[in-house]
């Protein structure tokens, strides 16, 4: 395993040094493909598009996500800016790569601070299995995008006659993907065998999920699910800790072989996933049965209309995506947790009430003959 390991650092130095050009492109690729990204700006633009694939990219990027989490807790794998240093990498073939700000992500960890010293059990469960964890941006990403790619084949398919023209959605899915797993080599964020492991699974559970997605159900089945996420990897958690894994190992190396500490975001913690995935899973809940939801679930909005709401939702991303970023810990899991339990009713229900409400206004009055 370790040539295959080497293998991926000499491609990630083959992609950096041979086409710097990229550099931008991979960077603006791997923000695209970033699984918050889902949240804030995929699920918005699908939901005005369509609702039904809107929410279906909500619950999948959700679900599958919480799955990452404790894919990581369980099959654990280095990243290989850490793992350059902690082989010997260097002194055996100097490498010429380097890192950037995304590159810093916390990988497999649990806590939200590094532990004092590094548990050799769970050490040692991790070079027992060198495959590691998928990549979560190739995973979550693929799996989220299932939806989006069905729908827009569908429409092509009953517009377009000729067959190259049908497949175009499902080569752009998968050209995204590749784009996307090859930005996370590039960044020396993933190895080759995690993003082609990601790709897979994101596909696969893509396609298992799609059509199992509901879409209105009462107010505690979301309640119910939220509390199920997040009490369901708190348990895993202080299961493994209990009997002796100490899941915070990656979060160690992280801090000690990132260039810069301040790239050691918060938010790519695990935990930040977790509260994440619970507070949109109760917010979709809150969203559905509020009363702006009620008054426009029958209202048909025009494309204009559309294309405002999306507007809008964007506008109130910049101060709503810093409300979650205090420098405690524990006011930055509460704030994640609020803000997205906010998003969705912000994004299903408050959005589109104003918009409708002020286009209503804004029309003349039907005058009777």
């Amino acid at each position: 395993m370790e040539s295959a390991l080497g293998a991926g650092i000499v491609m990630a130095e083959a992609m950096q040094n041979q086409l710097p050009w990229l550099e931008n492109v991979w960077l603006w690729v791997t923000f695209l493909g970033d699984p918050k990204s889902l949240f804030l700006f995929y699920f918005p633009a699908a939901y005005y598009a369509s609702r039904r694939v809107g929410i279906a990219v909500l619950w999948i990027s959700l679900i599958t996500e919480w799955l990452n989490l404790v894919f990581k807790w369980f099959l654990f794998g280095d990243r290989p800016f850490w793992w350059v240093h902690e082989s010997g990498y260097y002194s055996q073939a100097p490498a010429q790569v380097h890192q950037f700000p995304s590159s810093c992500e916390t990988g497999p960890g649990g806590k939200a601070q590094a532990a004092s010293s590094l548990s050799q059990r769970g050490r040692a469960l991790a070079l027992d299995l060198p495959a590691g964890s998928p990549s979560g941006h190739c995973m979550i990403t693929g799996a989220a995008f299932w939806p989006i790619m069905t729908a827009f084949s569908s429409q092509v398919a009953t517009r377009a006659r000729s067959r190259w023209v049908r497949v175009i959605p499902s080569l752009a899915y998968c050209t995204f993907l590749l784009a996307v797993g090859l930005s996370r080599i590039f960044l020396l964020a993933h190895f080759p065998h995690q993003v082609l492991g990601g790709l897979i699974t994101g596909a696969v559970l893509g396609w298992l999920m799609t059509s199992r997605i509901p879409m209105e159900r009462e107010l505690s089945f979301y309640g119910l699910t939220a509390l199920a996420l997040m009490l369901g990897a708190s348990l895993i958690y202080w299961t493994l800790f209990t009997l002796g894994f100490d899941l915070s190992w990656s979060i160690n190396l992280a801090s000690k072989w990132c260039e810069r500490p301040e790239w050691v975001h918060l938010d790519s913690r695990p935990f930040a996933s977790l509260s994440r995935d619970s507070g949109a899973a109760l917010g979709l809940g809150i969203a559905l049965h509020s009363p702006c939801y009620a008054q426009i679930r029958r209202a048909h909005l025009g494309n204009t209309q559309k294309v405002v709401c999306l507007v809008l939702a964007m506008v109130l991303l910049g101060p709503l995506d810093w409300l979650g970023h205090p420098p405690q810990v524990s006011l930055f899991y509460i704030f994640n947790f609020l803000k997205y339990t906010l998003w969705p009713c912000l994004v299903l229900a408050l959005v589109p009430w104003v918009v409708h409400m002020f286009s209503a206004q804004e029309a003349p009055p039907i005058r009777s003959s």
